[in-house]
């Protein structure tokens, strides 16, 4: 597999005890039961420029330095950024 081909992957930012940021990590997980990526989760609280930067959005999900979406999950939006055109 060529580093062009490799899995997907996404950073989800988010805070601990946010409903809207469990039910897009739960989202992402049903996600990919059909779609080839992985993501990592950075907790906004631990870094006061992420909070300033994300505070009210969380959770927000990014891939490749750009947003795909922020409080729910945009399938669409991932579909357009894993699957080859």
């Amino acid at each position: 597999m060529s580093c062009d081909q490799a899995q997907a992957a996404f950073v989800l930012y988010y805070r601990e005890n946010c409903h809207l940021c469990e039910s897009m990590r739960l989202a992402l997980l049903r996600l990919q039961r059909s779609l080839d990526f992985t993501w990592h989760e950075i907790d906004i609280d631990r870094d006061t420029a992420l909070i300033r930067r994300f505070d009210v959005l969380v959770p927000v999900l990014y891939y490749q330095d750009r947003e795909v979406c922020h409080h729910f999950i945009d399938e669409g939006a991932i579909r357009r950024a894993v699957e080859p055109t």
